[in-house]
Parts: C-alpha cells; structure tokens; sequence
C-alpha cells in the first residue's frame, strides 16, 4: 500500500469536505451518525460484557461509516447491500482487528490505572491537583496515540482493499506517522472549532447576559452534536481517500 505524504493544510482539509458532505445531505449524515452513536451506548450499556463486546465490533462499525459516507458522495440512497458492503466478505479479517482492537484497549486501561488517583471536581482543584491531572492527560495522549494511528484506517484498507488485519495496522500506522503534520492540523482545528471557539463565545455571552447564555449553550450544543459530529464521521472516509486511493464502490449486482 502506498500512503501519500500530504502537507499539514489537508488535516483543515478533511474537516472542511466532511462539512461540505455534510451539506450534500444533512439528514443521511445524521441518521448514519446517530445510528453509529445509538449502537456504541447500547452495546456499552450491556452489563459486564458491553465494553469488551464494543472493541471487537469497531472495526466493523467504522467501515459501515464510510459505506455511508461514500454513498452520500455517490448520491446513492442507503440499503443494507450498501452500508454492509464488504463486511461478508472481509469478515474474518475485521474479526482478526476487532480481536487486536480489544487487546490494545485492555494494555491501554491497564497502562491508564498507574497513573495517578482520580481527582473531584465537585471538591475543587489545587494547582497541584490541576498539574498532576495534566501530566496524567498527556501521558494517556502518549500511550493513546499509537493505537489512534494503527487503527485510524485499518478497518478500510482490511475491507475495502483485501489487507489482512496485522499488515492493515502496519500500513495504517505508517501512513499516519508520515502525515503527523496533516493530524496535528486536523486536531488543532478540531478543538478550535470544537472547544476554544464556542468556550469564547460562551464566555462573552455570560458577561453580557444570563439569558444569552443560556441560548447560546442550547444552540451551540445542538450544533456540535448535529453538524460537527457527522462531520468527523466524514472526515475519517475523506482522510482515508485522500492518503490512499479509494477502491469504487461495488455494484449492488456485486453483492
């Protein structure tokens, strides 16, 4: 597999075309989100075995994600044919990275739990507690980061393009360290547009009144929770076409 080295802009630029096929069509982009979005809390909430059954079934999850997105981007209406492309036929494979998905994320808890006790914040934070709560967070950031890169496009190049489940993380790792510049502007914006930008806007709202405020928390949540996260759905397909070139959707005669 060959990833294209692509300069820092295209990590805006992702976000900027997940945006715009956002626009293409709001209400399929909403239900594919909020669909994902349903099955991941339900799966969770199942007890005891919820958060082990959720990894193994990620993989998966991801890619009938970017069916959607590609078939938005084609204009093609959604069915069952179209969302579950691949899965069939790759099925062994995304089992394998479901499998290796939940071994990551148990070394990843384990390595989390030595980290320092849980602060409250119903309690108050010291500035020591703040500075230990921050090297904590970016020490997870760091043991995170490597299994964010491995499976940022494993599920599609395993079901899209026929690569088994170890080589997919190898290529998807590789792919991802040689674009750190494109992520890092991607994560930049994300939290600009995500965090900084409506915490700005809060905050001058509060000095001029209580009842703007107040609205404009409404909005702004109803903003980020229909516009921008259908809008990262779109942009983990996108980033995967843009570093590596997407297989055509299969004809449904194909199925």
């Amino acid at each position: 597999m060959d990833a294209r080295r692509l300069p820092a802009r295209h990590g805006a630029l992702w976000l900027l075309a997940g945006f715009a096929l956002f626009r293409r069509h709001p209400p399929m982009m909403t239900a594919l989100t909020f669909g994902y979005l349903l099955t991941v809390i339900v799966v969770n909430l199942i007890p005891k075995i919820g958060p082990f059954v959720l990894p193994l079934l990620l993989p998966a999850l991801t890619v009938m994600l970017a069916n959607g997105c590609r078939a938005v981007e084609q204009g093609k209406s959604f069915s069952s044919e179209i969302i579950g492309a691949t899965l069939s036929a790759q099925r062994v494979g995304l089992a394998r990275l479901g499998g290796l998905h939940l071994l990551g994320s148990s070394l990843l808890v384990i390595g989390a739990s030595f980290l320092g006790d849980p602060v409250k914040l119903n309690d108050g934070i010291s500035p020591e507690e703040l500075a230990a709560l921050s090297t904590d967070l970016a020490i997870l950031l760091v043991l995170a980061s490597p299994l964010l890169m491995a499976f940022w496009f494993a599920p599609l190049l395993t079901a899209w393009d026929g690569v088994g489940a170890a080589k997919s993380l190898f290529f998807s790792f590789v792919a991802s360290w040689r674009n750190w510049k494109a992520f890092s502007m991607y994560g930049v914006v994300l939290i600009l547009v995500g965090a900084v930008i409506p915490g700005v806007i809060l905050i001058i709202a509060g000095q001029i009144s209580q009842s703007l405020l107040t609205i404009l928390n409404t909005a702004l949540r109803m903003l980020l929770i229909f516009v921008l996260a259908p809008t990262m759905v779109a942009s983990v397909y996108l980033s995967y076409r843009d570093v590596f070139a997407a297989p055509p959707a299969p004809s449904e005669t194909d199925e």
